[in-house]
């Protein structure tokens, strides 16, 4: 699958709102995996802003992982498939695509 919203504004800024509402909690206003909910997690969260820049992270591997969670990685991130809509994960990630922007 591929992102149907890549740098599209209006998406980015859609998936800060459910960014904020479900992800800044663990991974930080700003991706770096230091929410304050997540500071006792081992493994600590993900940290997005790099894994949004490593080669292996594909849209498609984003979306997996969001809507999954991390259960077969052994992680505390808990499955997003339902909670948020498949248009929800494609705007949380093409907002950590375009770099957390926080306007």
């Amino acid at each position: 699958q591929r992102n149907p919203y890549p740098n599209v504004n209006k998406a980015i800024l859609a998936g800060r709102e459910v960014y904020q509402a479900n992800c800044i909690g663990c991974h930080g206003p700003r991706g770096r995996g230091d929410g304050d909910a997540g500071l006792d997690l081992i493994p600590s969260p993900a940290l997005l802003t790099q894994l949004t820049k490593e080669q292996g992270a594909a849209d498609e591997y984003l979306l997996w992982t969001i809507s999954e969670g991390g259960q077969a990685f052994d992680t505390a991130m808990p499955a997003f498939k339902g909670r948020l809509t498949e248009d929800q994960i494609w705007q949380v990630i093409s907002y950590l695509r375009a770099g957390l922007p926080e306007r």
